[in-house]
């Protein structure tokens, strides 16, 4: 059986046998006792009221939809129970990952084009792509993917990581910031380092990428090299930062993520460093 994530728009007929349903109350998601999403042949099978279903593609090898409860406080499901999505995002393989971040992006895209954003009328699904329509006036709106950096700058065998407000005491990362219209990915890294750190940096290279469906990133990841400067923070995006080596980590992100991929990367694959332990919940 296949175990890839294969992304799709258009359904397979029905067979009669069970498929995967990913289904949101809130920043809530229905899973098992195993933390997967239920499977049931038609949404009907759940026994919750349910928004549309959209297709998301093969998992598996079989097909999977998401869709809204209509009821964000129902109760689950016997068997089944509301988790939040963070803490299930960060605990789940890559390929169950890229399928809950699509269902996630997908039904958030759908709550914010109900109607057309240029005359008002109600928004109408495409038939032939993952897009809605305004059916007067003939505005297309597809899923919005809002691209962000993510940056390991590396001095002398040290990584520079950074606590924004949002996080608790002791918990540091990479830095990461959006993309501005007209601007380079690589103008990107360089500004955000700029005006959060107040260093300069050099050899900027391309990473990896990451979905993040918080609400509807998606992560580029880059390593680059400390070429002047000392650290100087704004107080309001960056609280605290400074140059760490294996041997002094905070708490830094889990596995899963693309910030601890690059931490790995830059500092020789350490695995769990000292400091405050990460809480996803948090």
């Amino acid at each position: 059986m296949a175990s890839a994530f294969e992304p799709g728009h258009i359904p397979p007929p029905p067979d009669g046998q069970p498929a995967w349903w990913l289904i949101l109350a809130g920043s809530k998601l229905l899973v098992d006792a195993d933390n997967l999403p239920p499977r049931a042949a038609d949404a009907a099978g759940l026994g919750l009221a349910l928004g549309p279903a959209h297709y998301l593609g093969l998992w598996q090898g079989r097909p999977s939809y998401t869709a809204w409860a209509l009821e964000e406080e129902a109760a689950a499901p016997a068997g089944l129970a509301w988790h939040g999505l963070y803490g299930l995002f960060l605990g789940w393989p890559q390929d169950l990952f890229a399928l809950g971040a699509r269902a996630k992006q997908i039904l958030t895209w759908e709550r914010r084009n109900r109607f057309c954003g240029a005359c008002g009328q109600p928004m109408q699904e495409a038939p032939d792509e993952r897009a809605r329509r305004c059916p007067l006036c003939g505005l297309t709106a597809y899923p919005r993917i809002s691209p962000a950096v993510i940056v390991a700058v590396e001095r002398e065998g040290r990584l520079l990581l950074a606590r924004s407000p949002r996080f608790p005491a002791g918990r540091m990362s990479v830095l990461a910031g959006f993309v501005e219209p007209g601007e380079t990915l690589e103008g990107c890294v360089a500004r955000e380092v700029a005006e959060e750190v107040g260093v300069q940096v050099a050899g900027i290279r391309y990473f990896a990428s990451q979905p993040w469906p918080f609400p509807d990133s998606l992560m580029i990841a880059f390593t680059c090299q400390w070429a002047g400067g000392e650290i100087s923070i704004d107080g309001r995006e960056i609280v605290e930062a400074g140059w760490y080596g294996p041997e002094q980590m905070p708490a830094i992100p889990p596995d899963s993520t693309i910030a601890r991929r690059l931490i790995n990367h830059v500092l020789g694959g350490v695995e769990r460093l000292p400091g405050v332990p990460w809480n996803p919940n948090r």
